[in-house]
Order: structure tokens, then C-alpha cells, then sequence
């Protein structure tokens, strides 16, 4: 079983998620959308995770592989039915190559934050067994303003109302960050765009305080990363093997 993913940054990758992979001995291939790496035919892959970026959904025209990635999301999820999970943009890229809308916060979205899951999650195959309030990272300026037709809102907060989603029975998108690691705050905060927003939201020397928030909670969302990975993985398994 081989797993695809889209990248859009070399710093955002699957983070935490490596670990377990390697653990189970799975084997996945990463394409650097942002480097124009070329999406290979889906047919030899489990599953498909889409992961975040400094870009947004909208700016076809500065990143024209993104029409091909939605492209790809639409045949991965609409068509052959692949078990899909995104996270930050690929969340939002779901909605957006679906049908949804995706448009600027009034305020960004940053720091060690919490989620509460909605009444459908406690019955979601991906959420199943998580809190009911999640903490969890946050960095972003955008956000899904209505899901797809059909979707499920699995998780909400004050300033996102479509936190999580699941679209069908096969497809999820994550807006907040499940995949952290210790590098994971100080290796994004040297990104000017996302050193921007951070320090437009939390101030000056914004960095070293949110690494030091992100360290404390590190074993809470590990935890929380391994149960969603695991229900993820159960779902793939069941797909590779109908």
C-alpha cells in the first residue's frame, strides 16, 4: 500500500505523521507542487494528503498548478472515491475544488488555540475517540466560508465555523494543524508570510513564545494525531482491500 502526497512547501510535510508511517512500514511519494513537480496517475495509490502552504486557494494565476491539483482532488475524491486527507490548505482545497467557497478571515486564525467537534463528529469514523475539545495549532488567514454540497462540519471555533469536514465517506479536511512536531513553529516562523501573520496577530518576538506554548502541549497533540491517523489508516486499509 502506497500513499500520495501534495506538497506545496518542503517544511510542510505530513510532520508527526512520518513517524507512524514508517512505523507501519507504509510507503508514500511526495510531489512538490510549489517546485512543479508533476502529479503522477492516481492508480497505484491507497490514499491522497493534501498538506498546507503559504499560497491561497484563489491565486491560480501566480500558481497555475493549482488548477492542476484540483484537478487531481476532483478525480482522487469525486471520482475514484480515494480516501483523502487535508490539512490548512487542503482542507481549504477540498472545499474549493468541490464546489465550496474559501475567502479571507477578517482576522487571521494563529496560535495554540482550541476546536470544539460537533454532535457529528462523536459519530465520524476519523474523530472517533477524540475530545471534545481539541487543542491544537492554528495558522491561517483563510478559511472555508461554506463547504461543499453534502459536506459534514466536524469541528468549529469562534473566528472558523468549518473547522473540519467530511465530504462523502471517504473525504476529511482539517483546517488546524494535527501533524506538529518540535520543529514544526520554528521552522514555519522563518517563512516571511507566515512570520507576518504571526507577528500581526500575536506581536513582536511571537515566535519563540508560540514555540514554547506548542512545546507544552506536544504529548496532548501527539496523542490526538495518532488516534485521527489511526481511524485514517482503518478506512484506507478498508478501501485498498474492496
Amino acid at each position: 500500500m502506497r500513499l500520495l502526497v501534495f506538497q506545496h512547501l518542503d517544511i510542510e510535510h505530513p510532520g508527526i505523521f512520518r513517524d507512524f508511517l514508517a512505523a507501519d512500514r507504509i510507503e508514500w511519494d511526495v510531489v512538490e507542487l510549489d517546485a512543479n513537480a508533476s502529479i503522477p496517475a492516481l492508480d497505484d495509490y491507497a490514499a491522497l494528503l493534501v498538506m498546507g502552504g503559504p499560497m491561497d486557494v484563489w491565486e491560480e494565476e501566480e500558481h497555475p498548478w493549482l488548477i492542476t491539483e484540483k484537478r487531481a482532488i476532483r478525480e482522487a475524491v469525486a471520482e475514484r472515491r480515494m480516501p483523502y486527507l487535508g490539512i490548512c490548505l487542503g482542507h481549504q482545497l477540498l472545499a474549493d475544488a468541490l464546489g465550496g467557497t474559501v475567502g479571507k478571515m477578517p482576522e487571521p486564525e494563529v496560535g495554540m488555540m482550541e476546536v470544539e467537534l460537533t454532535d457529528v463528529a462523536q459519530r465520524d469514523p476519523v474523530f472517533s475517540g477524540m475530545a471534545a475539545t481539541v487543542s491544537c495549532l492554528q495558522w491561517h488567514g483563510a478559511a472555508v466560508l461554506e463547504p461543499p454540497l453534502g459536506a459534514s462540519v466536524l469541528a468549529t471555533s469562534p473566528r472558523c465555523d468549518v473547522q473540519a469536514m467530511r465530504v462523502g465517506s471517504h473525504a476529511w479536511g482539517i483546517q488546524y494543524h494535527v501533524e506538529v512536531t518540535e520543529q514544526t513553529v520554528p521552522q514555519w516562523a522563518a517563512i516571511p508570510a507566515y512570520k507576518a501573520a504571526l507577528e500581526r496577530t500575536l506581536g513582536a518576538g511571537a515566535a519563540q513564545k508560540l514555540a514554547a506554548d506548542t512545546q507544552r502541549q506536544l504529548s496532548v497533540l501527539a496523542r490526538d494525531a495518532r488516534v485521527l491517523y489511526d481511524n485514517f489508516m482503518r478506512i484506507v486499509r478498508a478501501s485498498a482491500h474492496a
